[in-house]
This record gives C-alpha cells, sequence and structure tokens, in this order.
C-alpha cells in the first residue's frame, strides 16, 4: 500500500491547515460479473480515485451488508450497472476519517464516522478506503462499536425518507409496519416510537419479543395469525417493507383517507431490467403514476415507491437517536472481509435472519 502526502506550501497553506495522506491503491471487495457469492473477489491493488472537493476517505472498519448488496451482486439492476463492471458492492460504512477534499468542514481527519452511500453508487463501501460525499457521513455515535454503527445508516435512512420525508409522521399517529423485523422494519418502528406514534407490524415469531421491547404497541406474527382481524382500526401511514400484492393490498386497506401506503420494493429497476432503460424506466414511471391516480381515487390515498436517499439532516438526527439509546440494529454475526463469499452466502441461503457485518482490520 503506497501513501503520498500532500506537503503544505505556502501557496496551498490556505486550503491545507493540516497534512493529508492520499492512499493511491487499497484492498477491495470487486465484483467483476453478476452472479453467486463466488463472484466476489478480494484484491489487494484496487486504485483509490482522486477526492473532489466535497469527499471523505473514509479507512474502513466495519461495513454491514443489505438486501441490495447481494441484489446487486446477483443482477439487479443490470441495466444500470452492466456498463459500470466491476463494481465496489457496499453501502454502509463505519470507521476513521483519512482524509477530506478542501471544502468539507463537516468533519475532520481522523474523526470516527459513519453513513451510507445512495443506491446506485458504483464504487461501494466493501474495501479498505471508502469514499463518501459530505451528505453522506457523520460523526459516529460515540455509544456504538464500529461494528454495531455500520449496521445503521442506510437501513435507517431508507425509514427516515418514507416516514419523515414522504408520510411526516406527527405524534399521536397510528403508522404500521408490515414486515417489522427487517433491518428497515426495525429501524422504521424506533423512528416511529421517537416521533411519538403509535405502532403496529407485522413480523415472524422470532421477531415479536425485541419490537416490542422496543416500544411497538402490536406485533403480529403474519404466520400463526390472520393479521386482518388481528390488528384494528385505521392508520395515517403503513410503510410496507415485503411489498408484494397481498401485502399491499392489506396496507392500502389498513389506511385512513390521506393516509400513505409507502413500499419498498419499487418496480423501477425490475421493469428496467426487463426491458432496458429506454423503454423500462418510463413504463415504470409510468406504472408508479397509474397506481397513484388510482388509490387517490379509489381509497383517497397517496401511493410512494420509497427509497433510501443522502440526506445529512436525517443521518444527524439517526446519530442522535442513536446517542440516546432510542435506535438500534442488532448484529447477528460478524465475518472478515476475507470470508465475504461465506457471509453472502449465508445471506443468499437466509441462514442468518439478521443483519450480518463485514469487519476490516
Amino acid at each position: 500500500m503506497r501513501i503520498f502526502r500532500k506537503l503544505t506550501t505556502p501557496s496551498n497553506y490556505h486550503h491545507h491547515h493540516q497534512l493529508r495522506s492520499y492512499v493511491s491503491t487499497c484492498r477491495a471487495v470487486v465484483l467483476p460479473s453478476f452472479g453467486g457469492a463466488d463472484k466476489l473477489q478480494l484484491r489487494s491493488d484496487v486504485p483509490v480515485p482522486p477526492l473532489k472537493p466535497n469527499h471523505v476517505l473514509v479507512r474502513t472498519r466495519a461495513v454491514s451488508i443489505n438486501p441490495l448488496d447481494t441484489r446487486m451482486r446477483s443482477g439487479y439492476g443490470r441495466s444500470i450497472f452492466e456498463p459500470l463492471l466491476p463494481l465496489i458492492l457496499g453501502r454502509d460504512v463505519s470507521g476513521e476519517v483519512a482524509a477530506v477534499g478542501e471544502s468539507v468542514r463537516s468533519v475532520s481527519v481522523g474523526q470516527e464516522v459513519f453513513g451510507a452511500l445512495h443506491p446506485t453508487a458504483v464504487r461501494g463501501t466493501y474495501t479498505d478506503y471508502a469514499i463518501l460525499s459530505d451528505e453522506e457521513v457523520t460523526p459516529k455515535p460515540t455509544s456504538l462499536s464500529h461494528v454495531e454503527a455500520s449496521a445503521i445508516p442506510f437501513a435507517a435512512l431508507t425509514a427516515w425518507r418514507a416516514l419523515k420525508s414522504t408520510a411526516r409522521i406527527s405524534e399521536g399517529q397510528r403508522i404500521l409496519i408490515v414486515g417489522g423485523g427487517g433491518a428497515v422494519g426495525f429501524a422504521a418502528i424506533q423512528l416511529a416510537v421517537a416521533a411519538g406514534c403509535n405502532v403496529a407490524t407485522t413480523c415472524g415469531s422470532q421477531s415479536i419479543d425485541r419490537i416490542l421491547a422496543v416500544g411497538a404497541e402490536q406485533a403480529v406474527d403474519y404466520v400463526a395469525e390472520d393479521v386482518e382481524l388481528a390488528i384494528r382500526g385505521k392508520f395515517d401511514a403503513v410503510l410496507d417493507t415485503i411489498g408484494v400484492p397481498e401485502t399491499e393490498r392489506m396496507g392500502i386497506n389498513f389506511l385512513k383517507r390521506g393516509g400513505h401506503y409507502m413500499t419498498l420494493q419499487g418496480e423501477a429497476a425490475s421493469l428496467t431490467d426487463r426491458f432496458g432503460l429506454a423503454i423500462g424506466l418510463p413504463t415504470a414511471t409510468a406504472f408508479l403514476l397509474k397506481k397513484q391516480i388510482q388509490y387517490r381515487y379509489s381509497h383517497g390515498i397517496e401511493y410512494s415507491w420509497t427509497f433510501m436517499r443522502a440526506d445529512i439532516e436525517g443521518l444527524i438526527e439517526i446519530r442522535k437517536l442513536c446517542e440516546a439509546g432510542k435506535l438500534k440494529i442488532p448484529v447477528d454475526k460478524t465475518f472478515p472481509i476475507a470470508q465475504v463469499k461465506e457471509a453472502h452466502e449465508a445471506k443468499d441461503n437466509k441462514l442468518i435472519p439478521g443483519k450480518v457485518v463485514l469487519e476490516l482490520d
């Protein structure tokens, strides 16, 4: 690993108050082609591109595996990502700031940070040195380890966007989370409880205790119980993390007039894959518009696809909730980065239901 130092001379002293190290190459897990976990390759000499003014170079200590990682690896979003291969997967990161671009003021070299890249980033976080914009990282919650912190940003920001930006939840509202056992659902429950909402959720039996422990009023085992009989009344917002026709029908029937139904399983990427960008994206947009009009007319509700977006205000609030002990996503297992194939296989085969984190020494 070669390190170049940018020396501070009088001419550029104004911009560079500290000595900055730039790494030219580092270890990364590379995906040369789509397919199974066996496609992932750990390489030692992957280039680190130069930093743009708003970039933060993070020395990675832990990255968590999101469903998006395994889906991208197997070819979801192929029409968008295929021309960009080889990719580096990974959205979440926790580590230390190694260098910053000249316009970055929010974090400084040596600081412990956590954050997440947006869904379409091509150079992901499965690498010793990840690059994020200053809108995508914030100081790490001091109460959490790197492993614990890495499990949070992408899932919590996905939930944040749905509940806070789209539905604009407020104190006293009733919120239904379909699929509260996954990372996004579990984060959403905690965000809604912290906002003073009454939360009900559907989940697997293994998640009920931990969901009730973080303040949900009702957790219904969707296998053992008839959800539509077990859950009473109507809701101001429904976040559907499962997103199949059956959960959509159920979720929409649970809404008050004027309520928000939000699904994570938007059709955009899958339609784009089927028909290519030129037809697929307009088709997806038309499909969404048709549903929005249909549901507004038939049920008087707002229908939207939700996905993670970089949001520094959201990330700062998420950090504060973590530090206040109001937000946590449990980590079920950790693997060293060298065992990334085994980690992906375990997720593919549903051997580990909860969060899996890769550690980088």
